[in-house]
């Protein structure tokens, strides 16, 4: 159910994002519809310029071409002044006359010539005006239309990323949803088998209740008539009784002693560090005592610090007797951790070193801000670190109040109670943070004050590696105190529960007598199980036994019967072995009679077959000299009946090919079994891989079709946006080219009117 509402909640969050990117996209289709309204008004505009240019350009051609007739009737002038000045020389009257006409003429015609100079001028000034607008009116369009294509861009960008996160989210969404689901049935499954169970623990319970009332009763009755005392009744009584020892618990509190050993060694070496770099900075810093006497303050705050070794260590040791204190065969209570009190002792004397160099360490921080070479920031750094300083000396009298609480109740019992334990260690928890804090202010205002001592001129490489060995001392102190923390807040409860168990129905604190007489309790009864564990002497087991007894049995009923079997085989190899005789007997006459036919065939076949059968009559020879000691006793009969020894040479022969021939088969056939034994392992092997081969094949095959729906399902998710984008993009290139017209059009428009005023000056340069 916990699952559940966890993945209910993230579904909530889910949809509020999803409603706020949902309201962002609206935002940002009004935008994209506002530029939309703007490019139309621009475009608006742009036609409006159009129109006015070419009604300019219309007023342009018209001056043109009343130029241009205005030019023609000057020439005509010219031509009718050269005719009336060439009829001049004919006659002076028709010259006086004729140039007091051409006076007159001229003076008009100057006088319309000087109209149209100035009427064009003007014009040029109005058309060179228009063309500067129309520049500038162009830029400014084209710098608006590359800002509102810019725009254009990011809208579109930011609702794909904006189009691409939907999608996810609603595929998350989905995903939890089916999951979800999926829960919901698990859930109502187990609800309903947790119905069932309920009903058989009910009814369990009802027979658990019965049954225990009944025990209670005879328990009841037993008790009052045979226990003569309960020493549980009496809380002094109670304390002497042995608790039951859990070893699990145990093992656990020496390991988190281990633990709190180490993060006490890590405190005490970075307090080691630190008191010592404190003091060679007071010998340095902010007069060198190498160069120049140091304040008598500083020299005997300096010789304390000296000293901080003594009242550091001792924390350690006494950390490390505790932690000894605790093994696997003691009850680890604070009534029993005597060496907690030490612990303490050895806190309170370091607590007393740090009151009594807290003056000195205040009032050097105030003399060094009284020297010449302190600003007023590094005026600043030393009050706070004034101010840390009390603060860490109020922070260890408080470590120490709640520690000496603790070891109450080793030495006085009435001093704590139990139900204040609890507080104890949750106020210490809270010290320990407190601790942490204070240490991260020091380091952050040590630090600040180290670099704002490194700008002072008088600043030495000395100065600097003391103010980086401090630093890193305090960080270490931090690190230390920050672990400390960290794992005392994560083990509160196993603190608070674990080291205040006692004996059985004991509400009230174990005295320190009662607790050691306990322990030796323990001890006694410990020794007494173990004496009792005697080895068992070595027996065989039952069913081997067993086994044993019936082999026995089967023995004896069937001796009888063995008696009987190697009676009938007695007689069958006394049958063998007369059997035997007969057929040597019959072999010894075959041999003879072949002896007689090879005789008639010596006689008539040629030297060669004689020599032959010399050679073969030899071998047998040798043959016979090596088996004469194995077969003695088989060929006495054959030599007192035989008639020649060529027989018994070729018996031999025989009989030497025979057993070679049977040795070669019986190798053969022991080849030939284990190479079929390799055959049958291999094919067994083979048969392995060939199912494990079609098993890999199946899944195989599975996760193929299921690549090849996730393929297909992912093409048509890409072809979808592929689209979305193809139109998009359409969109956007068809408007683009509409822009790309209007742009070119207004350029060519510029270009014909550029075209028509250079023609238009040149003609004025003419005239």
């Amino acid at each position: 159910m916990a699952a559940a509402a966890e993945l209910q909640g993230k579904y909530q969050k889910l949809a509020q994002e999803y409603s706020k990117l949902r309201a962002q996209n609206q935002v940002l289709k009004k935008g994209v519809v506002d530029e939309q309204a703007n490019s139309a008004s621009l475009k608006e505009q742009l036609k409006m310029k159009d129109q006015s240019l070419r009604k300019l350009q219309q007023e342009m051609d018209s001056l043109t071409f009343r130029n241009q007739q205005l030019a023609k009737r000057v020439e005509l002038l010219q031509d009718e002044l050269a005719l009336s000045e060439a009829r001049g020389k004919k006659s002076k009257k028709s010259v006086e006359s004729s140039s007091q006409l051409s006076q007159e003429q001229k003076s008009v015609f100057n006088e319309d010539l000087q109209k149209k100079i100035e009427e064009n001028e003007r014009l040029h000034i109005l058309f060179f005006e228009a063309d500067e607008q129309h520049k500038r009116l162009e830029a400014e369009l084209r710098s608006r239309l590359e800002v509102l294509e810019t725009d254009a861009a990011q809208h579109q960008a930011v609702v794909d990323s904006l189009t691409k996160k939907y999608t996810e989210t609603i595929e998350k969404l989905q995903n939890d949803k089916a999951k979800l689901e999926i829960k919901s049935q698990t859930l109502e499954r187990e609800a309903k088998d947790c119905r069932l169970r309920t009903e058989e623990c009910q009814q369990q319970l009802k027979n658990l209740q019965a049954a225990l009332g009944s025990r209670l009763e005879e328990s009841l009755c037993i008790i009052n008539e045979k226990v003569p005392f309960n020493d549980t009744r009496s809380a002094r009584y109670n304390a002497l009784n042995v608790p039951l020892h859990n070893r699990r618990n145990q093992l656990k509190l020496r390991d988190l002693a281990g633990q709190a050993l180490a993060f006490v060694q890590e405190l005490v070496t970075a307090l080691l560090n630190f008191h010592t770099y404190t003091e060679q900075k007071v010998q340095i810093f902010p007069i060198d005592s190498a160069t120049d006497t140091i304040s008598p303050l500083n020299q005997k705050f300096s010789q304390y610090l000296h000293e901080n070794a003594s009242y550091v260590r001792p924390l350690e040791k006494g950390m490390l007797h505790l932690f000894e204190s605790i093994t696997e065969d003691t009850v680890t209570v604070l009534e029993t951790t005597v060496k907690l009190k030490a612990f303490s002792e050895h806190l309170a004397s370091y607590l007393g070193f740090l009151r009594k160099i807290l003056p000195y360490q205040l009032k050097s921080l105030e003399e060094e801000c009284e020297s010449s070479l302190c600003t007023a920031a590094l005026r600043a750094r030393n009050m706070e670190l004034h101010r840390d300083m009390k603060r860490l000396t109020a922070v260890f009298e408080k470590l120490h109040t709640y520690i000496s609480l603790l070891a109450l109740p080793s030495t006085r019992p009435e001093g704590l109670l139990r139900t204040n334990y609890n507080f104890v260690f949750t106020n210490i928890a809270a010290s320990l943070h407190g601790f942490h804090d204070i240490l991260k202010d020091i380091s952050k205002h040590y630090s600040q004050k180290a670099a704002l001592e490194q700008e002072v001129p008088t600043a030495t490489q000395k100065l600097i590696t003391t103010n980086n060995c401090i630093l890193v001392s305090v960080a270490a102190l931090t690190n230390g105190t920050g672990k400390m923390a960290s794992f005392f807040s994560n083990n509160l409860d196993h603190f608070s529960t674990s080291l205040s168990y006692g004996p059985k129905g004991g509400a009230e604190f174990i005295s320190p007598l009662s607790a050691e007489c306990m322990l030796q309790y323990k001890k006694k009864a410990a020794a007494y199980v173990k004496s009792l564990k005697k080895p068992c002497a070595d027996s065989v087991p039952y069913e081997e036994a067993l086994a044993n007894r019936r082999v026995l049995l089967s023995s004896t009923e069937s001796r009888e019967g063995l008696a009987q079997q190697v009676q009938q085989s007695l007689e069958k190899i006394a049958k063998l072995e007369q059997e035997k005789e007969h057929w040597m007997l019959e072999a010894q006459l075959a041999k003879i009679k072949l002896e007689k036919e090879n005789q008639k065939l010596k006689n008539s076949l040629s030297g060669h077959l004689t020599e032959t059968i010399q050679e073969h009559s030899v071998l047998p020879n040798i043959a016979e000299q090596k088996k004469e000691t194995t077969e003695k006793s088989l060929r006495e009969p054959i030599k007192s009946t035989s008639l020649a020894p060529d027989a018994e040479s070729r018996e031999d022969l025989i009989k030497t090919h025979y057993v070679a021939r049977i040795a070669e088969l019986t190798s053969h056939l022991q080849l030939a079994d284990s190479k079929s034994v390799h055959f049958h392992a291999e094919c067994r092997a083979l048969a392995k891989r060939l199912s494990l081969a079609e098993k890999s094949k199946e899944s195989l095959t599975e996760e193929l079709k299921l690549a090849s729906q996730n393929i297909t399902r992912l093409q048509d998710e890409l072809m979808t946006t592929k689209r979305s984008y193809e139109d998009q993009l359409s969109m956007m290139s068809d408007h683009l080219c509409s822009m790309n017209e209007t742009l070119t059009k207004q350029r060519e428009e510029i270009d014909t009117l550029k075209m028509t005023s250079k023609g238009n000056s040149k003609k004025n340069k003419n005239r």
